[in-house]
């Protein structure tokens, strides 16, 4: 009887240490964004993107006259220039990536695969979102040394010294280190709109086309606001434009910086006033409605694909 309960527990000990850990999931998913030729023709992108930036705003407007005369507006346009990129073309590639990690389990049908070798829905999905969070925020730093070093050089040959950084009082780093969260907080929320909106679809195409179209459609929805109330003089309707996430993020960093001098970062913002409370309050209510939908939508046990 001894022998036969050993044996019978055997292969329950056994299964219980194969069982996938979190670290190895995490591993197993960045080698198959590794794979993605996608995301490296994407970072080359964002590469060759600055580069081409630093080239165009180096060569003209006469930068060595301006560097003389308003070295830390000079300062602030490259810093502007170099998160503001981020932000938005970094932020796209987050989505993309985060919408073919997900749906691909979906539409390849691989995911009752995955499961079936017991892992947890959860925490496969947060090994998923662990990963490219990582990709995000080690990408995007290492974007921006990139970006920084390209900047120098070419301050370096227009001028031939670096004397502009003298400029760069507390204040400046203050905006640059508010600029550089916002951008942080702009990114963990596209990725989980993205992840949201995957789940929900359960399919790589209505994932990547949905959230691809989501922050375009967020903005340009300002526009018929704005017509309604020009036609009914209501101020519901600018009210409204106050609830949209894509509006907040525009103009995040514009109401928590100090003293903002920069030109980009009020566009497209919402129709009526916001403070930088309101726009992070916004942003945090996205974040967790996406949080749960995600969760609840994985977490459902009639996995048919």
């Amino acid at each position: 009887m001894a022998t036969t309960l050993s044996v019978a527990h055997a292969p329950t000990v056994a299964e219980h240490r194969l069982r996938p850990s979190f670290l190895g999931l995490m591993r197993g998913e960045w080698l198959k964004v590794s794979r993605q030729w996608t995301f490296w023709i994407m970072l080359g992108l964002m590469v060759g993107g600055y580069i081409l930036i630093t080239v165009i705003f180096t060569t003209g407007g006469h930068l060595a006259d301006r560097l003389q005369r308003q070295p830390q507006e000079v300062l602030y346009t490259f810093m502007e220039l170099y998160l503001f990129l981020l932000r938005v073309f970094w932020g796209m590639m987050m989505i993309l990536l985060t919408a073919r990690l997900i749906g691909m389990e979906y539409s390849g049908g691989t995911l009752r695969v995955i499961l079936g070798r017991g892992v947890g829905r959860l925490q496969l999905l947060f090994a998923k979102l662990s990963v490219i969070a990582l990709i995000a925020v080690i990408g995007g730093a290492l974007l921006m040394l990139f970006a920084t070093a390209c900047g120098l050089i070419g301050i370096q040959t227009a001028a031939h010294n670096l004397d502009m950084f003298k400029a760069a009082d507390a204040t400046f780093w203050s905006n640059a280190r508010l600029y550089a969260a916002s951008v942080l907080i702009s990114l963990g929320v596209s990725i989980l709109m993205a992840a949201a909106v995957t789940t929900v679809t359960r399919s790589l195409a209505a994932g990547l086309s949905v959230s691809l179209i989501w922050f375009p459609i967020d903005n340009l929805a300002s526009l018929p606001l704005m017509l309604l109330a020009a036609l009914t003089q209501w101020s519901f309707w600018p009210l409204v434009s106050g609830d949209f996430l894509g509006l907040n993020l525009n103009v995040m960093a514009a109401q928590i910086l100090s003293n903002p001098q920069l030109s980009l970062i009020n566009t497209f913002g919402p129709l009526t006033p916001v403070t930088g409370a309101h726009t992070l309050l916004v942003t945090a209510i996205y974040a967790v409605v996406f949080l749960v939908v995600m969760a609840t939508m994985t977490a459902l046990p009639d996995v048919k694909e």
